[in-house]
């Protein structure tokens, strides 16, 4: 088995606001080896991002994180200071967000946003090997380089994210985050992009975090799916056994609310009502009000996240399977 690049123990994470605490990341723990994908599943506003922009350090002003540790590469991120993380940043982990257009800054050349990243972590890098570099990232990403000194909206919406793509390799770092990499893409540049994103992740070994609220697009390219809800990960285990053996009754929902292209036709089924409020979330298990088979144990008591055989698994008190 692979060693282990990122492991996070008992992470929790809240905003303040004038409202209160919100509860934006709750106790989470999970593992991920060098050269594994990993995808991040979840409804809007379950905590997959704020796990993300965690890992980076990049929280806002009102985060506050109340616990728990982030270890890449065995160095606990949570207690360094903003110059000790900029040894990390884009160096050794980087990001790719989910707004293509607002990671590139519109006055500079897209060359030399991407050469600046490169002087940043490089130091006195020669401006001519840097520009190759640049001409190579893009060959590699699937855009012409003749394109590399246009303006970030002389782009198209799929050039402008494989660009941002090319800027997240250009430090050749161990692990990506990418965040919604093809969010507002037609179906035939997302799945383009997506198919890329895997070669390359293959072709050079990076280890990958997807984030999603589409089960179906993470499950192209992931070797393993986390399932959050309410700021908790209530799901792991490997893609394929995911898929066809669920536990948690909201990873069953996320199945059944997509449709199918192969197969019989099947009815889509919704999850009733919507996310709790983190300012307040339910007691015991945070699903237990939208859960058909939610019973008096799941109001009071919060279920343990444990093994239901082979890697896979998943906190709840009526498992669907285990």
């Amino acid at each position: 088995m692979a060693e282990s690049i990122l492991k996070i123990e008992n992470f929790t994470m809240h905003y303040m606001t004038k409202a209160g605490e919100v509860s934006a990341v709750d106790n989470v723990s999970l593992e991920i080896r060098k050269g594994e994908s990993l995808g991040l599943v979840g409804e809007s506003g379950c905590g997959k991002t704020s796990l993300a922009i965690s890992i980076m350090k990049l929280l806002p002003e009102n985060a506050v994180i109340k616990g728990g540790h982030i270890y890449f590469d065995g160095t606990d991120l949570v207690p360094l200071s903003e110059d000790e993380m900029r040894r990390f940043r884009w160096r050794r982990i980087s990001m790719i967000f989910q707004a293509a257009m607002n990671s590139l800054n519109p006055v500079y050349r897209v060359s030399d946003q991407i050469i600046e990243a490169m002087e940043t972590h490089f130091g006195n890098i020669d401006y001519s090997e840097a520009r190759e570099k640049v001409a190579n990232l893009f060959r590699l990403v699937g855009l012409d380089p003749k394109f590399m000194d246009q303006y970030p909206h002389e782009y198209s919406g799929g050039m402008r994210q494989r660009a941002v793509i090319a800027m997240a390799l250009a430090c050749e770092p161990d692990l990506i985050i990418a965040d919604e990499p093809t969010t507002a893409l037609d179906v035939i540049v997302q799945d383009n992009i997506l198919r890329e994103l895997k070669a390359l992740q293959e072709k050079l070994g990076t280890t990958m975090i997807y984030i999603s609220h589409d089960i179906a697009v993470i499950a192209e390219v992931s070797h393993r799916i986390g399932i959050m809800y309410a700021g908790k990960l209530v799901e792991l285990a490997d893609a394929e056994e995911i898929f066809h053996h669920p536990i948690h009754p909201y990873t069953a929902g996320l199945m059944s609310a997509f449709p199918s292209i192969i197969g019989p036709k099947r009815e889509l089924v919704t999850i009733p009502g919507e996310p709790p409020d983190l300012l307040n979330p339910p007691s015991g298990c945070r699903f237990h009000p939208r859960c058909q088979y939610a019973t008096e144990v799941c109001r009071e008591k919060e279920p343990e996240f444990k093994d239901y055989g082979s890697g896979h698994m998943a906190s709840c008190w009526n498992p669907l399977e285990g």
